[in-house]
């Protein structure tokens, strides 16, 4: 294998589609909502993006099976809208420059082949949420990015850079005409971050209309609380075991002195 390419599975005719891009990421906040939306909507497989950018290993299922690493499109056509839908995810972003460019240069074509004119991306942006995590919004226009501001999103307050395929495909999307909005998550980044894909996938949910129910995510915001809460208490702990023994290392000194 030696460039990105996409292996259809089925031939679907979509109207007016959307595509909604979440890679693994920042608390894998896009990884997260999507994997959601696409079970809630029970989505359908559409196709698999392989490339030489993603990681040199595979997966081995409980029977012993392997598989490359890879990216999946789904698909789901909405009966009671105009837009049906196209969500993507993957194993893994890539792992080099020329990889995230070639990708998502890549998920474009794609995206340009079905007659996508609104693509959607998803991630997480680095900062500690003292309550609900914010959404933090980007577009390629003002009137989309209008859109994700009535929905509850916000402007950065700092100008910062977008990085990974998130970001990438705001910037190369001019180049095929297509517009784009991207929606970050608020989150810590270190753990999954379920709470950052719910507030994410609220503004999605407005902006595009969708009649879906989110609170199954609650579980996984309360397993994830958990783990952080189990995390910090051994930080703390961490934290008075060193506390203590430098005190026990002053005492030394002070008595060898």
């Amino acid at each position: 294998m030696k460039e990105t390419f996409v292996k259809e599975l089925v031939k679907v005719d979509l109207n007016n589609p959307i595509l909604v891009v979440g890679f693994p990421g920042l608390g894998l906040v896009g990884k997260i909502a999507i994997r959601y939306l696409a079970r809630q909507l029970k989505a359908e497989r559409l196709a698999y993006l392989y490339s030489p950018h993603f990681p040199y290993f595979v997966h081995v299922n409980k029977k012993g099976s392997v598989r490359l690493l890879r990216g999946t499109f789904y698909f789901w056509k909405n009966k009671n809208a105009k837009n049906d839908l196209v969500f993507f995810t993957g194993d893994s972003q890539a792992q080099t420059i020329e990889g995230q460019y070639e990708i998502s240069g890549c998920i474009l074509d794609f995206a340009k082949e079905h007659d996508v004119k609104l693509i959607v991306t998803i991630g997480g942006y680095r900062t500690e949420a003292k309550d609900k995590p914010k959404v933090i919004a980007a577009a390629t226009n003002s009137e989309l990015l209008d859109r994700a501001l009535e929905a509850k999103a916000m402007i950065s307050a700092i100008e910062s850079p977008i990085v990974g395929t998130a970001g990438l495909i705001l910037g190369l999307s001019r180049f095929k005409k297509v517009n784009a909005v991207c929606l970050l998550g608020e989150t810590r980044g270190y753990l999954p971050d379920p709470r950052a894909a719910k507030s994410v996938l609220e503004v999605l949910r407005t902006m595009l209309n969708l009649d879906i129910d989110l609170t199954s995510l609650e579980e996984e915001v309360a397993k994830a609380e958990k783990i952080v809460t189990r995390l910090q208490k051994i930080e703390e702990k961490r934290t008075l075991q060193a506390e203590e023994m430098r005190k026990e290392e002053d005492k030394k000194v002070s008595y060898i002195s």
